[in-house]
């Protein structure tokens, strides 16, 4: 019964967003049809895609679509997993080390003035069209929020606790990994799900600096021909991977904590 009530308490929430959804499609497909967008924008009426024309794109061309979509799934979990891995290291040095922490930590706030557009170009130059400089800008963009939340959540330990461990004689690594660590994990999980949706903006990023895959590279491809129809499925093929890996990170999150 329990599990019954949650499950009907899960699937309740969800409503509003779909119908919200499901407004702003009807009204877009309303809008394409009777040529109101079109109007708005100035443009001719090839260049606006309704929603149904999208779906069919979908499915017409879906072997492209899967071909593509599962070249820049690889370089995403690849370019996030380094950043993952990367982000949390370089947080708990920084937290065990307020000397480095007061040094680099200034650093790590001004690299992200630079865009990552900017970069990509150049990173595309030094190590060529290969998969290299895409895992390279994904983990350049998923790195900053990892570590800074993992960082905040690491300083954020209740102190009582750490004075209790010492009064046990605790030492510096049964400190981390019994109270720190676990104490680090919402935090580090938050960074993550920020981490994994801009990761798909990284994606596309490097592979329009320079890729003959990929969905990015693909939706260069329509917008030189004006598929539109096709250009906007793949931005609902993008987003799907983000929501889907954001999702699965949460799940992840649930969990593995669930005392919180």
């Amino acid at each position: 019964m329990k599990r019954f009530l949650t499950s009907g308490l899960a699937g309740r929430r969800f409503i509003a967003p779909a119908l919200v959804v499901a407004g702003l499609i009807g009204a877009w497909e309303l809008s394409v049809q009777w040529g109101i967008l079109a109007d708005a924008l100035s443009i001719e009426d090839f260049l606006v895609a309704a929603p149904s024309e999208v779906a069919s794109a979908l499915w017409t061309d879906r072997e492209l679509f899967a071909e593509n979509a599962w070249v820049t799934l690889r370089e995403i979990l690849l370019g996030f997993a380094c950043a993952l891995v990367a982000g949390i290291a370089f947080a708990v040095v920084l937290h065990l080390s307020p000397t480095l922490r007061r040094a680099l930590y200034p650093l790590i706030v001004a690299s992200q003035t630079v865009p990552v557009i900017v970069v990509a170009p150049i990173l595309v130059v030094w190590f060529g069209y290969g998969i290299g400089p895409k895992l390279v800008i994904i983990a350049l963009v998923c790195f900053f929020p990892i570590t800074v939340n993992a960082l905040d959540g690491l300083r954020s330990v209740d102190p009582d606790a750490v004075k209790m461990m010492r009064s046990l004689d605790a030492s510096r690594w049964q400190i981390f990994r019994r109270v720190e660590a676990p104490a680090a994990l919402p935090g580090a999980f938050s960074g993550a799900k920020i981490a994994v949706a801009v990761a798909v903006i990284g994606a596309v990023f490097g592979e329009w600096a320079g890729s003959s895959e990929g969905l990015g590279n693909l939706m260069i491809g329509d917008n030189a021909r004006l598929l539109t129809a096709r250009l906007f499925a793949s931005v609902v093929v993008l987003s799907a991977i983000a929501i889907s890996l954001f999702g699965l990170l949460a799940a992840a999150e649930r969990r593995l904590i669930s005392w919180r």
